[in-house]
């Protein structure tokens, strides 16, 4: 079972690219954003997997940690694009 999960783990990081490539090429911010939402989303989802794989709790943890960090960035983001949609409705 061990085995299933660290190829899991490796089919998701092999995913990673082509976020990567969204990230660099990715005609708006908010398509960048998402991509860096699916980084959050998918270390999760690997350090989940590894903590299974090893039985470690304290992979868990930082799973939990990198999920907490994930939504605030989330919520970050969209405040600053919004005050940037602001400013630029003020200008008109």
């Amino acid at each position: 079972m061990q085995s299933i999960y660290l190829a899991l783990a490796l089919f998701l990081l092999l995913n990673l690219s082509a976020g990567m490539w969204r990230v660099l090429r990715g005609p708006t911010a908010a398509d960048r954003m998402l991509a860096v939402q699916l980084f959050g989303t998918t270390a999760v989802a690997v350090l989940l997997l590894l903590a299974e794989a090893s039985s470690s709790a304290a992979l868990r943890d930082v799973a939990l940690v990198f999920a907490l960090l994930a939504a605030v960035t989330a919520v970050a983001f969209v405040r600053r694009a919004w005050d940037f949609v602001e400013d630029n409705d003020d200008r008109k």
